[in-house]
């Protein structure tokens, strides 16, 4: 009698035909992902070539899509600030609801009986149940006792499916935003990355003076003393410092207002307003929720010299101002610092970054993007406060002296000034 041959190892261990298949619908949607990514990878470059040597042009690009960031980072966050009351009341309805499960079992009972069909599963299909209770209390066939009983769990599913229906809306449209944020970050890479180059291009020793620029800062123990540093004995920081003092104030308008019009040069070297009359008309820097004021306590002790803002994890950072950047880089207990010089005898610090992506010396305007958010706060006293988002600090100094930035924040997004 010819014996079967045991099974190999492979028939032993084949995985079901199910399997089989996810595993080849993860492997075609992973090629696509690649070949999408492939494809704007190609097109970032087309279009960056297409801009040339136009510094103006990529400059305005920056900003652009940087605002496009910021903007989608915002509806994100709405998003999930009304996804949570409706993720909440679905909870407390379905609680409800499983609490009542020996009511509605009666009900569902009574409405099998005189319909002779089996009730529909109460919380897999809420639209189900809802529609059999409303056509049966029309009809007329719960009876009269049951009536209000089921009238509430009308007016339940009701709810249930209403939530049920903006909460599939809301996560359809955040999961879109969340894919747009996705590639303008991507877009907004590689822009940086060609700014940064030519910047690169024209400063032959930023890599030295970065070098120096991070020794400089060891020496000190004060951002005062760091500015003064940087400024006087750092090249391209100390070049900075000089073309903001020779350019003086940008001339205002005939009524004494500040131009607006001077922000739409993409092109400018200095700063389209002055710093001392743009109060009220900047942006803040990151989209956040602030946790700390100018003069408030700073949880150790002392009153805080600048505003801290809360913000979600990689958000994007951009400058409320132009100004020459004149540091860099770490320093002390503020994680990531960048100074910029917004001439007038005004600088504007912003720590507590991941990464920065521009250079000492360099001129930047308002709205360019200068750095991006980490997971978690690097700021050493917000560290102390537990605080567990990534926390950026906002410190406006006048002649060296700490002051209040609260009267150069907009009051609303159609005051704010545009690059």
């Amino acid at each position: 009698m010819a014996q079967t041959a045991p099974p190999t190892v492979q028939q032993v261990n084949a995985p079901p035909t199910e399997l089989i298949r996810q595993r080849e619908q993860e492997l075609a949607a992973a090629r696509a992902q690649q070949q999408s990514a492939a494809e704007l990878r190609e097109k970032l470059k087309a279009d960056i070539a297409a801009l040339g040597q136009d510094r103006s042009k990529l400059t305005q690009q920056v900003i652009d899509i940087a605002a496009r960031v910021r903007s989608v980072e915002t509806r994100i966050e709405d998003a999930e600030t009304r996804l949570r009351p409706l993720d909440a009341r679905e909870q407390q309805i379905r609680a409800s609801l499983d609490a009542r499960r020996a009511e509605i079992a009666e009900v569902l009972a009574a409405l099998q009986r005189a319909g002779r069909r089996a009730p529909p599963a109460l919380l897999v299909r809420p639209e189900d149940a809802l529609k059999s209770l409303r056509t049966a209390i029309l009809l007329g066939s719960v009876v009269p006792e049951m009536r209000g009983r089921a009238e509430k769990l009308v007016d339940d599913l009701g709810e249930l499916v209403t939530l049920r229906k903006a909460i599939g809306s809301e996560r359809d449209q955040l999961a879109l935003d969340r894919d747009k944020l996705k590639d303008d970050q991507t877009r907004l890479a590689s822009y940086v990355d060609e700014r940064q180059k030519k910047q690169s291009v024209a400063e032959k020793d930023m890599e030295a003076e970065a070098a120096r620029a991070l020794t400089l800062s060891k020496q000190v123990d004060s951002l005062q003393g760091l500015i003064a540093k940087m400024e006087l004995d750092v090249k391209s920081a100390a070049k900075a410092a000089e073309t903001a003092s020779l350019q003086g104030a940008p001339a205002a308008l005939g009524n004494g207002k500040p131009n607006l019009g001077g922000l739409k040069d993409a092109g400018r070297l200095s700063p389209a307003i002055a710093f001392a009359s743009a109060k009220g008309l900047f942006a803040l820097p990151v989209n956040g929720t602030r946790i700390r004021n100018f003069g408030g306590s700073d949880g150790v002790g002392g009153v805080e010299k600048g505003m801290s803002l809360s913000s979600r994890p990689g958000a994007q950072v951009t400058t409320p101002c132009d100004g020459w950047v004149v540091y860099a880089g770490p320093f002390r207990s503020y994680g990531q610092l960048l100074i910029l010089n917004a001439g007038g005898g005004y600088h504007v610090l912003i720590a507590g970054m991941e990464r920065i992506s521009v250079n000492i010396g360099q001129f930047v305007l308002t709205g360019e993007p200068v750095a991006v958010m980490g997971s978690t706060s690097r700021v050493a006293s917000i560290l102390a406060a537990d605080v567990s988002q990534p926390v950026l600090y906002i410190e406006f100094r006048k002649d060296g002296t700490p002051i209040d930035p609260g009267p150069w924040w907009a009051a609303n997004e159609g005051e704010k000034v545009r690059g």
